[in-house]
């Protein structure tokens, strides 16, 4: 018969579990109230009037405030309409009432295990008898689930141990109540299960790492688009583009200061220098990176060893990769190509003399154009000239004294002209300002003008320096040179 009595809560408990939510309890300080429905088990020993009362519906309410993340108080009120198990026609009206402290030791997204203690009282009445009171201690063991914020359902177990007047010690009646009900909350903290700020009922991104920054919707935010939310991000302005480690730092794999994902040249040997690029800049082309190149300044085309210094393998002086006479023997002096220093017979005449005259530089019969034998043999004071820039040298043009002397003096202007000309253009590295020309006409002729010979050697070109001084310092310092 008691099993019978069991099977209508057993039933209605069964068509609750499977509708239990998956919601976590509500959060923050909180309160509730639970219409409850069960059924209540009597102690066979309790009698009242004359024997123990049938099990029976029972109807009660819940009131409740929690205080803690895991404790509440709660009031409790229960009632039920029975009758006397040996006389079923005998009416009697079961009551209970008790303040209970709930401790709730775990939680699920399921729901919420729970137990209950507390104080209480029982009331039982019946028709023409006098009621029937007593003290109760309380024990419950429960289980609650949410469907959102502000409502779930309960089950509870509780045995509500009837309290003997003046010798608790032997109180061993028990009730025991098998309830189901609706919790409904009010106040309380929106759920956020994620943390993020933002309710469960708004958050479009429920599972946001603990930390992250979020938008409106509950949704990370990755301000520089690194793949590493805003808030975990330890760099927060990374260059787009930029490849970056878990916490959101852009990564530099070979130390060139140009980050990971904008590099360009990922493998830049350590210590060279970079562009923004990342790629390694040699500013002097000589094929060892900046910032490696211990020469940074070589001469372009000169040939460099590992360090980026430039190599002279004869030992003259100049570089290779620019020396035109590579195996110059060791000790010669060479020009500015590293070929040897030849003095000519012309140079010889103009550092000992001061002037190279020529006798040989022929023109045109009364005109100023040079002949074609005339300019291999200037070919050959080309080269001096521009061994000694820093000379100043006048071209003298003179002539003998057939013709008149005006037609003589502008023949010699014109012709010294010629040959200045043709120097500086032939010789393009001869500064024009090293050269002047002016002619003299007959005026200065070295022999007298008088028969074939003497006359051929009035017709002439001399080279006269000018700065006398320089010159002077210039043999000097080749003369210490030579010793």
């Amino acid at each position: 018969m008691r099993m019978r009595s069991l099977t209508p809560f057993l039933l209605f408990a069964a068509l609750l579990i499977p509708s239990a939510p998956a919601h976590a309890a509500p959060e923050g300080s909180y309160r509730w109230v639970t219409p409850v429905v069960g059924w209540a088990k009597f102690s066979d020993r309790l009698l009242y009037p004359a024997d123990s009362l049938k099990d029976a519906p029972l109807f009660g309410l819940r009131i409740g405030r929690s205080f803690q993340e895991n404790w509440a108080l709660e009031l409790a009120g229960a009632y039920s309409p029975t009758k006397e198990a040996a006389y079923p026609d005998r009416d009697v009206t079961y009551m209970n009432g008790s303040l209970n402290l709930m401790y709730t030791p775990a939680r699920w997204k399921a729901g919420d295990l729970y137990f209950a203690a507390g104080a209480g009282y029982s009331r039982r009445k019946a028709k023409d008898f006098t009621d029937l009171h007593a003290g109760t201690f309380e024990q419950a063991i429960g289980w609650r689930s949410w469907w959102n914020d502000h409502s779930g359902i309960r089950l509870e177990a509780r045995n509500s141990l009837n309290m003997a007047n003046h010798r608790w010690e032997r109180s061993d009646k028990s009730d025991l109540h098998f309830l189901a009900g609706l919790d409904f909350v009010f106040g309380g903290k929106p759920k956020d299960t994620d943390g993020d700020g933002v309710p469960d009922k708004k958050d479009k991104c429920p599972n946001t790492p603990t930390g992250a920054k979020v938008d409106a919707t509950g949704c990370p935010t990755d301000a520089d688009g690194d793949g590493v939310w805003d808030g975990l991000d330890k760099c927060p302005d990374t260059p787009k583009g930029a490849t970056v480690d878990a916490t959101g730092c852009p990564k530099d794999s070979d130390g060139d200061g140009v980050y990971d994902g904008l590099d360009q040249c990922g493998n830049t040997p350590k210590g060279a220098m970079v562009d923004a690029k990342g790629c390694p800049t040699d500013s002097d082309g000589d094929g060892v990176w900046d910032g490696l190149d211990k020469c940074p300044n070589t001469p372009k085309g000169a040939k460099v060893d590992a360090d980026g210094c430039p190599t002279d393998a004869d030992g003259d002086g100049v570089f290779d990769g620019l020396d035109k006479c590579p195996d110059t023997p060791k000790g010669a002096k060479v020009d500015a190509d590293g070929c040897p220093i030849v003095v000519t017979e012309k140079e010889t005449e103009l550092l000992d003399t001061g002037m190279i005259r020529l006798q040989n530089v022929n023109f045109e019969t009364g005109k100023s154009d040079l002949l074609p034998e005339s300019k291999p043999i200037l070919d050959d004071i080309g080269p001096i000239l521009r061994k000694w820039p820093q000379l100043q040298i006048e071209v003298g043009g003179h002539t003998d004294s057939r013709g008149t002397q005006a037609k003589n003096q502008a023949l010699s202007e014109a012709r010294a002209k010629a040959v200045r000309d043709y120097l500086t253009q032939k010789f393009p590295d001869i500064v024009a300002s090293q050269l002047t020309s002016k002619g003299y006409g007959e005026s200065r002729p070295i022999a007298p003008n008088k028969g074939a010979a003497n006359m051929a050697k009035n017709r002439r070109v001399e080279f006269v320096v000018l700065n006398k001084d320089v010159l002077k310092k210039e043999v000097e310092k080749r003369k210490l040179l030579q010793k």
